[in-house]
Order: structure tokens, then sequence, then C-alpha cells
């Protein structure tokens, strides 16, 4: 696709100077020299940006110069690895030899957050794998790893082995349970880890069983932006200190830091044990979800009394003669609060999801409608966000968050298994006899 120089809006700027550290879009571009490029030459390469196709004119993203290795894995590591490729760095993905057989671009284009990686596929059991790892990571930024605790360091690959090949090599390392502690070494999932940390007891509602909020605390929230944000902050201190350093990054510590609001409360007396029954977790008639007369779902955050005023009168409930008694009940009195939630459950009922939305238009009573993965890249604010992309026939959330110079960006789509082996070897000093020996012998596919 060719584009003109109005659609960034550079009618001015006839030279931008680039600057390019890995070839993330060029792969015949070598590394580390300038590149200058004209502004209106109409066969730029493009690149998507929050879903529109743009000419490529200033460095994409602002990790733009950093390269990432990465050791294939599940959840947490790899959804922060899809972060940092989103702001900019180039990822390699270092994934299993076995799995690159009947790799192809059609399968591998669900792996959402597999995108903005090239793809290594290399056997980490052989002998030779610590040595080609060692080559990558000399002309790297960042190696991250989700490994139990001692796996890295059984096949060769541990902090030490790798930071005397490259003593600036930020190694980032995520697990459940951490690198140390009585439970390091033991199994787990999100659920055993937001369970330990604390907040799993005061997810659900009153008198159910605690109920695990999907896999985005522990998993996510508290383990790959957990990793993504150490990454960034090692090799921020890495420009003063001119050294890497070991970055745990542990789901349970993640979870943990989540809750620095809501534990200082329940220390003091005024968060209480009974999950549903406090103003966050559904206790609270004015911070809850109810049912709309056509099955749909409306979310109410009316905390400030502001908001409330609003709530209420949307809800037709602003004057005292619409209450049993001709009296408004007292929000800040939780006595009262069976009675509200049985009234507004009662007239939220009576209308349908968009008559409520066109009621609230025009009031700020903090309501909005509870969407699901299929209606919520149709909403309209979403949409003029573009806060969920079309990617080659699948919707995704974007980059976040957003940048006014360096924009954050959609490149490669997921990658099969060992769809860019070559390409890497090259790119790290490999020459073709060595990439061909490595390949004879089953340890690159």
């Amino acid at each position: 696709m060719s584009s003109g120089p109005e659609d960034i809006g550079i009618e001015q700027i006839d030279l931008v100077q680039l600057h390019w550290c890995a070839p993330l879009y060029r792969p015949d571009i070598d590394l580390c020299r300038p590149l200058s490029i004209d502004a209106s030459n109409p066969k730029l390469e493009q690149i998507l940006v929050l879903g529109k196709r743009t000419t490529l004119s200033v460095m994409a993203g602002p990790l733009s110069g950093i390269r990432v290795v990465e050791v294939a894995g599940l959840g947490p590591a790899p959804f922060g690895a899809m972060v940092l490729a989103d702001l900019g760095a180039d990822v390699i993905t270092v994934d299993r030899a076995d799995r690159a057989v009947g790799a192809d671009l059609a399968t591998a284009k669900g792996n959402v957050y597999g995108r903005g990686r090239r793809s290594l596929a290399l056997d980490l059991k052989h002998v030779e794998a610590p040595e080609v790892i060692a080559r990558l990571v000399e002309h790297a930024d960042v190696f991250v790893e989700g490994f139990r605790p001692g796996v890295a360091e059984r096949l060769g690959i541990g902090p030490a082995e790798l930071r005397a090949r490259n003593p600036r090599l930020v190694y980032a390392r995520m697990t459940g349970w951490g690198q140390d502690g009585p439970l390091a070494a033991k199994a787990g999932h999100d659920i055993n880890y937001v369970a330990l940390a604390g907040p799993l007891a005061h997810l659900g509602r009153a008198g159910q069983p605690p109920t695990p909020p999907l896999n985005l605390l522990g998993d996510f929230g508290g383990g790959g932006l957990l990793l993504a944000l150490g990454v960034c902050a090692a090799l921020v201190e890495r420009v003063s200190s001119g050294h890497g350093q070991v970055v745990d990054a542990a789901m349970v510590d993640g979870v943990a830091l989540l809750s620095a609001a809501i534990a200082p409360a329940y220390a003091m007396g005024v968060f209480s044990d009974e999950r549903g029954t406090n103003l966050l977790d559904s206790g609270a008639p004015f911070y809850d979800c109810y049912e709309t007369a056509d099955g749909g779902w409306l979310s109410i955050g009316a905390l400030e009394p502001q908001f409330y005023a609003d709530l209420l009168q949307g809800l037709g409930l602003d004057k005292p003669d619409a209450w049993p008694g001709a009296s408004l009940p007292d929000r800040d009195d939780q006595a009262s609060w069976p009675a509200l939630r049985t009234r507004f459950t009662k007239v939220i009922a009576s209308a349908p999801l968009a008559a409520w939305l066109e009621t609230f238009a025009d009031l700020d009573a903090c309501v909005a409608p509870v969407h699901s993965f299929a209606t919520a890249p149709a909403d309209p604010h979403l949409t003029a966000r573009a806060t969920w992309v079309d990617r080659d026939g699948v919707v995704q959330p974007a980059p976040a968050p957003r940048f006014d110079r360096t924009p954050a960006v959609l490149d490669r789509p997921p990658a099969p298994a060992g769809h860019h082996s070559g390409e890497v070897l090259a790119e790290s000093g490999f020459d073709d006899a060595e990439i061909a020996a490595l390949r004879a012998d089953g340890i690159v596919a």
C-alpha cells in the first residue's frame, strides 16, 4: 500500500532521520546505522497504528531500538513480551523446535499475545542450544523466561551464563511464587496466586464462594504487566549504571501490589471480611450491576453525592414521593442498602438497556453498559478511540497506553514457530554454513 505525506501531517517535512538499532520493519537494513527516509516517497513502508494504515515517519513506539529475546511460554511472560513489542521493542521468541512442524501463518494469527514478534525455533535441550541463546543475547537488551526457578540454570541459560556474555543484559524472570520462598518450586495457576496473596477471599457476592476474576489479576495485571514495568525500569537504570540486572517478577507480589488501596482499609477496620458487604464489592447498591428489561446489564458506580443525585434523577427516584413513606433512604446508612437495591432492581428492570443509556446520556451518573467481548468493539466510544482493532480478521485490543510522538503500533502479526529462524540467526552473526549445520542437526527448525 502507498500513502502520501498528508496521512501523517508532515507536509512541511522533506526528510526524516531514523536511527534503527534492530531491523524492525526492514530486514535488509544493517543494524545500528542511521536511515534517511524521504517523507514524500510513496513507496515508504506502512505500519498499522491503532488500526489505521499510516506512513512510517517517526520511530515506532517508545521502545524502538530495544531488542528482547523471549523463551516461549504460557500466560504472563508472553503477555509481558507482547506489551514490550507493542511499545516498539524488537522481540524474538525462542519457540520449541517441534512446534515448527506444520506451523503456518493462518493458524498463528489467532495467537494475539504472540503478536509483534519474530520466531526462532530451537531445541533448548540440545547441548549446543545454550551457545545459540548466548549469541542471540550478545545483541539483545532483554532476556525473558518463565520457567520454574532453577530450570533456566539447568538448561545453561541462567543469568550468570547470559550476563557473562552481555553485562548490559536485563534478565527478566516471570513466575507465580517468585524465585525463592517455600512454594517457589511448586506448580500453580492464577487462581492460586490470587488466593494466597489475599484478594480472592474478597471477590464475590455475599453468601457466595470466592469468585475467580478470570485470570486477569494474577497472569496479566499482577504478572505480565509487572514484568514489562520491571523491564522498563531496569532499562532506565542501565542508562546511569551501564549494567543490566535480574528482574524477579512474581505474580503473588504483583497481586499483593494491586491490593495497595484495599488491604490498608481492611487493616484499619473499614473493610469487612465478609464478601459482598463493602462499598466496592457489590455490597453498596449504588456500585453494582443491574439487569434491564431486555436481558442487558447496566453498571452503576455513583459513589460521589453529585453522581448519586444524577442517578436518582435518571431513575425517577429523586423526589421523596417516589419512595415509601415519602422519604429518601439515607444511602450512607448501610441499613438502607437492601431497600435501595430492591427499588433500583425493580426500576431498572422496567426498561431496555438502550432506553437507560439514552436517559443517562446527558447525566453524570457514572453508568455504562456491561459489554461482552462480542459487543465491546462496536461501542461508539471504543470505536472512536480504536480501543479494539481488527487485524487480519482477528479482533483484538489495540496497544496501550497512547504516546503522542512515538505511538505504540501493531507491527508484525503472530508468527508461526520458526518462521524467522534463518533471519534471526544471520543477524546474530551466524554464517550460512553454521545455520545449515544447526538445521541439519535438528537444533534449529
